[in-house]
């Protein structure tokens, strides 16, 4: 029987022994270069998640509808959705059994992986861009090192700084679609907004403006005495 002294002594060394892991995650930081937010880039990072990352991942709160607000023309998200309706999510291409079996565990759905994760598209795009060969030649993450994910965008093996740059812009457009799809009527919301502070600044003009007509109307009254 383990007695509490001896207890103690264990999750000491067993903290003392995590402590090094901690230290490695929390010093890898992130990439704060600016994620797009224009159209043009979603639209790139949508039809790259779409047609590359759909074959294992899907977003189950994203719509083949919501698509079509993109821009995208309808023939081309037809092309994409083929017998689904219109209004079905976004499934992966890959079932969930045979993704398992390719590669150990189901991979993520991607709806709300930038708002799941701290630094949202940052995490996203360092996560992209942090693949690496390390000193034993194995293939690794900097972000996430226990990974399963492969490196599809290949950039562990490349060492031209103009095919590089490619590579990085396109996990840019990836990042930003991503950003979008965690909440794809953000602009709406942010557009209404403007309307509605609108509407409350001249609601508060007038107001303001017929207080001041009330209490001259009344400060024209003659004083009771």
């Amino acid at each position: 029987m383990i007695n509490h002294r001896s207890s103690k002594r264990f999750c000491l060394v067993l903290l003392l022994g995590l402590l090094p892991l901690f230290a490695n995650a929390s010093e890898e930081k992130l990439d704060e270069s600016p994620i797009p937010t224009d159209r043009a880039s979603i639209q790139r990072g949508a039809e790259e998640v779409v047609t590359t990352c759909g074959g294992c991942h899907g977003l189950k709160y994203v719509k083949y509808s919501d698509l079509l607000t993109l821009g995208f023309a309808k023939d081309k998200v037809d092309g994409w959705r083929g017998p689904l309706p219109l209004d079905a999510a976004l499934k992966p291409q890959m079932s969930a059994d045979d993704a398992t079996a390719s590669f150990g565990v189901a991979p993520p759905d991607l709806s709300l992986m930038a708002a799941a994760r701290e630094g949202g598209g940052h995490y996203l795009y360092s996560y992209l861009t942090g693949y690496h060969i390390n000193d034993k030649g194995e293939l690794t993450n900097s972000v996430f090192p226990v990974t399963r994910m492969p490196d599809v965008l290949g950039l562990s093996g490349i060492t031209d700084p103009k095919q590089r740059a490619e590579m990085e812009e396109k996990a840019k457009d990836v990042s930003a679609f991503l950003i979008w799809a965690a909440d794809p009527h953000a602009q709406e919301r942010k557009h209404l907004g403007y309307y509605v502070l609108a509407y409350v600044f001249v609601m508060t003009i007038l107001l303001f403006l017929w207080k001041k007509q009330i209490w001259h109307d009344i400060d024209r009254q003659p004083k009771i005495e």
